[in-house]
C-alpha cells in the first residue's frame, strides 16, 4: 500500500492557535511564526508528521549562521574555513569564522555566543577537548547543533551528550600515518640504505597527536635499518615546527628523514633542513599529513616525500551538510553519529590530480556539497569518499579509560544488531563520485 499525503488533510496553519500548538509540540529553537510557515521543506512536513502521530523532530530557524570554531588559524584551518564558506553557500546558509587562539576557554566562550546569536549551527576544531563536556552542556540546554573533529575529549563520544551533539568525524589516523611513514621509510631504505629519523609532534596529549604518533612507531616494524632517535612537539605550526626541527637536527646530526605531525609543522621543517644547508628531498626527506595547500606544493615540487591527503574541503564538505540535514528534521541513526573517512595517501605520482581537484581548481568546487546531504538528495545521497562508523576502542587504543568506564549502549548495540555493518555498506554503496578522481563539476 503506497501511503500519500493529501494536502486537503494539512492543518489550516492561517490560525495562530493551531500554528502555536505545533510550535509547542516541536522542539523551534529560536523560530518565529513566519519562519515556522517558511519551512517548507522541513517546518510543514514536520509539523504534519507531528499532527499524524510520529515522533516529533527538531527544527532550526532557517536564518540563521552556520559558525566555525577553529583552535587557530595555521594553513589547515584557514584552507578549511574557505571550504565551510562554499559548502554553506551551496546551502544557501551564512557562515562565520572564529579563531579560538589555541584557548579551550575562549572557545566555550565563543560557542556560548553562538546560543545568544542564534546560530544554525556549529562545528567544532577544538585546542583543549577537555571543553566538550561544556559545550555539549550548552548546546543540549540551547538546542544548538554541533559537530566535532579532530582533538577531541577521549571515552566522551555524542551518546553521552545528547541528539544535540550530532557528529564526532576524523579520518582515520593511524593506518594513515602509519603508511605516509612507511613511504618515508622505505625511501630512506632505498636511497641511504637505512639510518636515522627524527619526529616532530603536534601538541602533547592531543588525540589525534597519539594516533598518528602510533602510527608512524608502527611503520618501523617493516623497515629494521631504520630507527626513531629523537622527536620534539612543533604544536601544529610551522614557527614552532621550525624550532623544533632546529633542536632535534643539532641534537642529532645525521638525520636522514623526518616524519612531521601535520602538513604545517612540515612548513617549518623544509625550512629549518635549508637554514641548515641541507637539500629536503635530497639529503633529509620528509613526510607529514592533511594535504594543505603547501604541503601538495611541496611534494610535487620534491621537497616533500609524502602526506596523507585529508582534505580540508572533505571536512567543511561533510559536517556542512550534517548541520544542515540536523535542523531539517533528518535523524541520525546510532552508527552514524562516529564516523571515520579514508585518507588519500599522497606522493608525486598522484599529486597532480590531488592538485587539480583540491588546490589550483580554477574555482571549480571539488565536491557536490548538496549531494552530501540526505534531505538534498535523499535517494542519491553521495558521501564523496570512503567513509564507515567509527571503532571507539580502535580510535583511541592506548588511552587510559576512565574508571568504570562501559561503552554507550545504543552504540553497543549498533555494532551487536548488525547497523553499524549495514550503514557501511550503505555508505559504500551511495559513493558514486571517488575522492581520488575528479571534481564532480569539473565539466560544468
Amino acid at each position: 500500500m503506497v501511503f500519500r499525503l493529501n494536502p486537503f488533510k494539512f492543518p489550516d496553519f492561517s490560525q495562530k492557535k493551531i500554528v502555536d500548538g505545533h510550535m509547542d509540540r516541536l522542539d523551534t529553537r529560536g523560530v518565529s511564526r513566519r519562519e515556522f510557515l517558511a519551512l517548507a521543506s522541513a517546518g510543514v512536513v514536520a509539523a504534519t508528521t507531528a499532527s499524524m502521530g510520529f515522533p516529533s523532530v527538531a527544527v532550526a530557524a532557517p536564518n540563521g549562521k552556520l559558525a566555525y570554531l577553529s583552535f587557530n588559524v595555521n594553513e589547515y584551518n584557514v584552507q578549511t574555513s574557505k571550504s565551510f564558506e562554499a559548502a554553506s553557500q551551496a546551502f544557501g546558509v551564512p557562515y562565520t569564522f572564529l579563531d579560538g587562539q589555541n584557548d579551550g576557554q575562549r572557545q566555550v566562550n565563543q560557542f556560548e555566543e553562538q546560543t545568544v546569536t542564534r546560530a544554525n549551527g556549529v562545528v567544532l576544531n577544538l585546542a583543549d577537548g577537555s571543553s566538550l563536556r561544556r559545550i555539549a552542556t550548552l548546546a543540549d540546554q540551547n538546542k544548538l547543533f554541533f559537530g566535532h573533529f579532530w582533538n577531541t575529549l577521549p571515552w566522551f563520544t555524542p551518546f553521552d551528550a545528547s541528539q544535540y551533539y550530532t557528529l564526532y568525524a576524523v579520518p582515520e589516523e593511524f593506518s594513515a600515518h602509519r603508511a605516509i611513514t612507511a613511504e618515508l621509510l622505505r625511501a630512506v631504505t632505498d636511497t641511504f640504505g637505512g639510518g636515522n629519523i627524527i619526529a616532530v609532534t603536534g601538541s602533547d596529549g592531543y588525540v589525534s597527536d597519539i594516533a598518528r604518533s602510533r602510527g608512524r612507531d608502527a611503520a618501523f616494524a617493516d623497515f629494521p635499518k631504520t630507527r626513531l632517535v629523537d622527536k620534539l612537539p612543533g604544536k601544529w605550526n610551522r614557527e614552532d615546527g621550525l624550532k623544533a626541527t632546529d633542536d632535534l637536527l643539532t641534537r642529532n646530526p645525521n638525520v636522514v628523514g623526518i616524519v612531521a605531525q601535520n602538513d604545517d609543522i612540515a612548513q617549518g621543517v623544509l625550512a629549518s633542513l635549508r637554514a641548515h644547508g641541507l637539500t629536503p628531498g635530497k639529503d633529509v626527506l620528509v613526510a607529514a599529513a592533511d594535504g594543505t595547500t603547501e604541503g601538495v606544493k611541496s611534494i610535487i615540487s620534491g621537497a616533500q616525500l609524502s602526506t596523507s591527503a585529508n582534505s580540508p574541503a572533505y571536512a567543511a564538505a561533510l559536517f556542512t551538510a550534517r548541520i544542515y540535514d540536523v535542523t531539517h528534521g533528518w535523524q541520525p541513526r546510532a552508527a552514524e553519529r562516529m564516523l571515520n573517512w579514508q585518507s588519500l595517501i599522497l606522493t608525486k605520482k598522484n599529486a597532480d590530480i590531488y592538485w587539480k581537484r583540491f588546490v589550483d581548481n580554477d574555482g571549480v568546487a571539488p565536491f557536490d556539497y548538496r549531494r552530501l546531504s540526505r534531505v538534498a538528495h535523499p535517494s542519491d545521497w553521495d558521501p564523496q569518499a570512503h567513509v564507515y562508523p567509527l571503532d571507539i576502542e580502535k580510535e583511541w587504543t592506548g588511552i587510559a579509560k576512565p574508571a568504570g568506564y562501559s561503552l554507550p549502549k545504543a552504540y553497543e548495540e549498533a555494532r551487536q544488531n548488525g547497523e553499524a555493518e549495514r550503514l557501511r555498506q550503505e555508505f559504500a554503496d551511495h559513493y558514486k563520485i571517488k575522492f581520488d578522481g575528479p571534481s564532480p563539476n569539473a565539466h560544468v
